[in-house]
């Protein structure tokens, strides 16, 4: 494909098959088709093929993950073409321009110059006009086709059998379509120059297509090539899309993870920064996951692969980010329209600008340049690389900061919404309880209460229980195992440690068993109190709390700034709610809401007139993501509330909220202004050149600079902090 209306054609095509739905997108070079059971990919190739054009099925996943194509024509090739084209038109083109320098028989060397860039340099142009024509269509490449050949034939004709020929010819010029003797008015720098620009704006293009287009592929090329994996106690040096799941791999400081897993052995801080843009390494030991393209920056580490090949997060990542290439905005949808009729409308025009300017001068030199101005000026292409190259630019900066947008109508969603609603647990807080505070009673030491208590909690599973024992094992270190441990349901556990008989947990627990509880401090709003008591005496008071983000109150006063009303939505009481909402700045708390009630909530502030954004991370948010206008899942959540999401934020901080939301908003503001500078180049440069205000060759390389602009325009989202 080489213009818009390429793709707007392609798509008609597939589209009248029975059962399949396509979009073809001009910037990938891509198409993207559901189907039903009666059709094949080939079915769907051969009618590419009989519409002018060819294509091929993609490749399968192992082969996709690593692409080493270029986006757009062989740059090289292009490259190459340009190069030669230039050479040859820059001495027609002074020639034709300043008059002094024009000597006897130049008129001969321009046609020797011309010539070939004319018919080699142009031969794109001449293929694709000539098979579109056989197919009765029309694109960019036959309003070039048309206006260079008629350029350079019109030129021969006054060579020939004109006096253009004629030594000691001078040919003057001028920036409009100017009154003069046809039989003697060449045009040779119009055909040549024109050619030049455009195939220059072409190689332009596809380098900035490439460019909007590095960050996925950069993404696509993130994992280990190889991999040292444990077979019988030896190390085995492997491809790593060999790897199955529950292989054991080494991983040495320096080296990348080859797939997603779990460390067994060792410890190491790990660099995600390429998946999340998060720019600190965690620190990652026995029991904890790791994400494949991921480098381990210290320890060696021994790792078990749970997730391969296309299963991987990486690969899930890419697999978003492309397909929200491959898609296409309501706004891109009104200028295919506009492209598919573009051209067969501005044909008539031209010819309509002939026979205007015949009728009203009588002078065919100035038809003739106004007819091949409005040819050349009208190229739709910066209509077609609007939308793409600035989805592309600003999806693929979105995969380096950790923010994947699912799709184009996503960031339409993002312009609307004044609502966000923010899950408390997980998203808003850690997800994890921790031990904020302990407090000891008499002469009890501080470590020996942790110890004690923390021995009986680690036998426990509940997540308060799991809280004091990591706590314990970090202040005082490793923890004796209890004897005759009994968990007592709702109220804790007791049982028997280095002789003492503890009990840890509500104060009924303590009080049941005749232990007084004296003096105690007031409990924390949201917090929860574990007491602790051994030889029939209350020893001290540890509380452990679901810790709020550190990044939670700066995330809730960006979304403000960025006109939001931010919801604090909760399963737990009242108190715990309201406390969490009051450290991080929300005014707006809906408590004690059950997992199925969540999408009813986001349907009673849809039912006000809002329009609502959620931010979730777990199973029992995928109902009220999916509800809400614009879903935003937490890519430390769950997969089904992943999938339910329409932005996925990988980090997990809430930051990365606020700026999906800027960066949707920006993306989105970048096509309307390509839109509109496309729209308005053609609106206002078609009149002036209907109006013979425009010299052809000027004409070629304003049409060229448009498609540049606008892909330079999206390139700056690359930039995008």
């Amino acid at each position: 494909m080489t213009c818009a209306s390429c793709a707007a054609r392609v798509e008609k095509k597939l589209n009248r098959m029975d059962g399949v739905e396509a979009t073809v997108n001009y910037a990938t070079e891509k198409a993207k088709v559901s189907f039903g059971d009666g059709i094949q990919v080939a079915d769907l190739i051969a009618t590419v093929v009989r519409t002018g054009y060819t294509a091929e099925a993609p490749a399968p996943p192992a082969a996709a993950e690593r692409p080493g194509t270029t986006v757009g024509p062989g740059a090289g090739a292009l490259r190459q073409r340009v190069l030669v084209c230039a050479v040859l038109s820059l001495p027609v083109i002074v020639l034709a321009m300043v008059p002094p320098l024009q000597f006897d028989n130049w008129q001969w060397l321009s046609l020797a110059l011309a010539a070939p860039v004319t018919v080699w340099g142009a031969l794109p142009f001449h293929r694709a006009a000539w098979t579109n024509l056989r197919h009765g269509a029309a694109t960019m490449d036959t309003l070039v086709s048309l206006g260079t050949l008629a350029a350079f034939l019109w030129s021969l004709w006054a060579l020939f059998l004109g006096d253009a020929g004629m030594p000691g010819m001078r040919h003057g010029f001028s920036w409009t379509a100017s009154p003069a003797d046809g039989t003697s008015t060449i045009y040779f720098e119009v055909a040549a120059g024109v050619v030049t620009f455009i195939l220059l704006g072409r190689y332009l293009e596809a380098r900035s297509k490439r460019s909007a287009g590095a960050a996925l592929r950069a993404l696509l090329e993130l994992g280990a090539k190889d991999v040292s994996v444990l077979r019988d106690g030896t190390e085995i040096r492997i491809p790593a899309g060999r790897l199955a799941v529950g292989d054991r791999f080494v991983v040495r400081p320096g080296e990348k993870i080859a797939t997603d897993g779990l460390v067994i052995e060792g410890a190491s801080a790990v660099d995600a920064s390429m998946l999340t843009g998060e720019s600190v390494p965690a620190d990652t030991g026995p029991g904890d996951p790791v994400t494949g393209g991921c480098v381990s920056t210290s320890g060696r580490i021994v790792v078990e692969a749970t997730r391969v090949g296309a299963d991987t997060q990486l690969a899930r990542m890419a697999r978003l980010v492309e397909d929200a290439q491959n898609g296409k905005a309501r706004v891109q949808r009104l200028a295919d329209r506009v492209s598919a009729v573009f051209v067969p409308v501005v044909l008539l025009l031209s010819l309509g600008t002939l026979a205007g300017w015949l009728l009203a001068t009588g002078d065919i030199t100035a038809a003739f340049t106004a007819a091949v101005a409005v040819l050349v000026i009208a190229c739709p292409c910066a209509l077609g690389l609007a939308t793409p190259t600035a989805l592309m630019a600003g999806t693929g900066r979105g995969a380096q900061l950790g923010i994947l947008i699912k799709g184009p109508e996503v960031l339409e969603s993002t312009r609307r919404v004044d609502t966000v609603v923010l899950d408390k647990t997980g998203t808003v807080t850690t997800g994890r309880m921790r031990l904020l505070e302990v407090h000891t009673l008499g002469d009890t030491d501080e470590k020996e209460l942790l110890r004690l208590a923390g021995a009986l909690e680690h036998a426990s599973g509940h997540p308060v229980a799991l809280a004091v024992a990591a706590a314990a094992q970090e202040r005082a270190g490793d923890l004796p195992v209890p004897g005759d441990f009994e968990d007592v349901p709702g109220l804790g556990v007791r049982g028997t440690v280095d002789g003492l008989r503890v009990l840890a947990g509500r104060a009924r627990l303590l009080t049941d068993a005749g232990i007084e509880l004296p003096g105690l401090p007031a409990q924390a709003a949201g917090a929860t109190t574990v007491h602790v008591a051994w030889d029939g005496k209350a020893r001290g008071v540890l509380t452990v709390a679901d810790a709020v983000r550190e990044t939670s109150a700066e995330a809730v006063r960006r979304l403000r700034g960025l006109g939001l009303t931010p919801v604090l939505l909760s399963g737990d009481n009242r108190a715990v709610a309201e406390a969490v909402a009051a450290e991080v700045g929300i005014d707006s708390v809906r408590a004690e809401v059950l997992p199925e009630d969540k999408a009813d909530v986001i349907r009673g502030l849809q039912a006000e007139g809002r329009t609502v954004a959620m931010i979730g991370d777990g199973v029992n948010d995928a109902a009220a993501l999916a509800t809400a206008d614009l879903g935003l899942a937490m890519g430390t959540g769950t997969d089904a509330a992943i999938e339910a999401g329409d932005l996925t934020l990988v980090r997990g901080d809430l930051l990365a909220a606020a700026d999906a939301i800027r960066l949707a908003r920006r993306t989105l503001g970048t096509i309307r202004a390509n839109l509109f500078w496309a729209f308005a180049y053609n609106v206002a440069a078609l009149p002036l050149a209907a109006a013979g205000l425009l010299n052809p060759m000027t004409a070629g390389f304003a049409m060229a600079f448009s498609s540049v602009f606008v892909v330079t325009n999206s390139l700056r989202l690359r930039t995008f902090t």
